[in-house]
């Protein structure tokens, strides 16, 4: 369910300023990557936690009423898109697949807090699916850094977000490589910060670590990246009922095959993931 987190853009920290549509559009984002499939139904979050660095907080302070009501209207816009008959991107969507986008609470919940760690003119943020947090859910986590929106390996619960040594917060962490792709969420960047890494739409009862928000030509789990610790020499399997092919070359399903330090992922034929290990 949450397993999102940071990675440095093109800008230098501190040099793009913050504003309404980059919080909003992060709200909006972190509504998506946060749902929780059921048979019938998609529950998003609805109470969001949003942190500032304390100069940015500061200067927004006075118009946060208004950044939340604008907030609102955009959440609810897209919620209705999801539940519209055209469902994402003008694509119909399948009877089977029709369930109901809602929220748990009667409204969104949306906090600003002042955060040291978060630098200027990024934005930090924590949701839930509603008010009272069920013991050992976790919840997601989303990070804007240098203007560049990013999701990574860690996982939440609560506020704190666990790395895969017990390490928490920015620091500390080691990237073993990223991948970079878009799907119907978005331009996105995802951080390799554990050995191994389960790839695919995911859902209730298919939790994957890198969730793509696409159509159901991609399997709940269609393929997992592996690190081998001792030699640091990255290994692909594919899971899936379309495939997945490396730089154009079709692998053999549950066959794990190398992967080079670079290249071409295809996710059945609908996403394209550009892995880079990190030296």
């Amino acid at each position: 369910m949450g397993q999102h987190k940071p990675k440095l853009g093109g800008t230098k920290l501190g040099e793009a300023r913050l504003n309404g549509n980059v919080i909003i559009g992060e709200l909006m984002r972190n509504m998506e990557l946060g749902r929780f499939e059921m048979t019938y139904t998609v529950l998003l979050p609805c109470v969001f936690t949003v942190y500032l660095s304390p100069q940015d907080h500061s200067m927004l302070r006075g118009v946060f009423d208004l950044v939340i009501e604008d907030a609102k209207k955009a959440l609810r816009a897209r919620v209705a898109e999801l539940n519209s008959d055209s469902g994402v991107l003008g694509i119909k969507r399948r009877a089977k697949a029709a369930k109901e986008f809602k929220i748990a609470c009667r409204d969104w919940s949306i906090e600003f807090l002042p955060e040291p760690e978060v630098p200027q003119g990024d934005v930090e943020i924590h949701s839930e699916l509603n008010e009272t947090a069920e013991p050992g859910y976790r919840g997601t986590k989303t990070t804007l850094l240098g203007r560049e929106p990013v999701v990574s390996g860690h996982r939440t619960t609560g506020h704190r977000t666990t790395g895969p040594q017990g390490s928490s917060g920015f620091t500390g962490d080691t990237t073993f490589a990223e991948i970079r792709y878009e799907d119907d969420s978005g331009p996105q960047v995802y951080l390799m910060t554990q050995n191994r890494v389960r790839i695919g739409r995911g859902g209730n009862d298919q939790p994957v670590d890198l969730a793509l928000y696409t159509n159901d030509e991609v399997s709940r789990e269609h393929l997992v990246i592996q690190r081998d610790p001792a030699s640091g020499i990255f290994s692909i399997t594919d899971l899936s009922t379309n495939g997945t092919s490396v730089d154009g070359k079709r692998l053999r399903k549950g066959a794990p095959e190398m992967l080079p330090g670079r290249a071409n992922i295809g996710v059945g034929e609908v996403i394209t993931l550009v892995f880079e290990a990190r030296k």
